[in-house]
């Protein structure tokens, strides 16, 4: 029994890894951890001074004066607006009644007949005052890429205030300005009425950031639906000038 010991011990000490193969793992370690968080650096520190939080003290004004106000799309529940949702629309909304913006660019999902975020989008600002000659709807946003992307290309628009949530808000900043538009972006603090849905969305944000960097700096992506060219902002930008 006691050379069993003894051989056992031996055989584990031949098998411990070296110094330098423990080194290199930690290196592999650690340069897999700073590749993990180089897309969230990337959206937090370049969209930081182009955004604010709504609420906060003094934000309006904080928020440049811009042509279009774009809201991203965030579910449906029975048809009508998620809460999360109709947080983006409201501040939307306010935008507009305070001359912050001269259009409202509503991006969101359409791709079934029975799911139609732009026109519930569209419903929820008509019912609180903003009206139907100042909106425009995008029915091919199906992400934040495709709906910045969109937005420029499609629509025409140049410079715009993009409205979501806090967490989302670096995401969608730094996607915009990378698509060419001039871009300010304002978010609810949905973790006042949403806490628990929150904390998910954001940690999902660390995958999603990092595909969105690859779209917009290494791919180059197209949005699933790139064309064709849409003149109604820009007519609703005209007449307002």
């Amino acid at each position: 029994m006691r050379q069993f010991v003894r051989s056992f011990w031996k055989s584990s000490r031949l098998r411990r890894p070296s110094r330098k193969t423990l080194r290199r793992a930690y290196q592999g370690s650690v340069l897999a951890s700073v590749l993990a968080l180089a897309p969230m650096t990337w959206a937090w520190h370049g969209s930081a001074p182009h955004r604010a939080v709504a609420g906060a003290p003094g934000w309006e004004a904080r928020v440049p004066a811009a042509e279009t106000a774009l809201v991203l799309g965030a579910g449906l529940y029975q048809g009508r607006p998620t809460g999360m949702l109709a947080g983006r629309l409201d501040i939307a909304a306010r935008l507009y009644r305070t001359g912050k913006v001269k259009a409202v660019l509503l991006s969101g999902d359409n791709s079934r007949k029975d799911y139609d975020e732009p026109s519930a989008m569209a419903a929820y600002l008509r019912a609180h005052g903003v009206p139907d000659d100042v909106m425009v709807l995008d029915y091919a946003g199906f992400d934040t890429w495709d709906s910045c992307v969109r937005a420029r290309r499609v629509f025409g628009a140049a410079r715009v205030t993009v409205v979501t949530q806090a967490f989302h808000l670096p995401r969608a900043v730094s996607l915009c300005r990378a698509a060419g538009l001039e871009t300010f972006g304002v978010g609810e603090d949905s973790t006042r009425q949403w806490a628990a849905t929150t904390y998910v969305y954001a940690t999902r944000e660390l995958a999603a950031t990092a595909k969105g960097l690859a779209d917009a700096l290494l791919l180059h992506s197209d949005p699933v639906f790139p064309g064709p060219r849409e003149t109604s902002l820009t007519t609703i930008l005209a007449r307002s000038r």
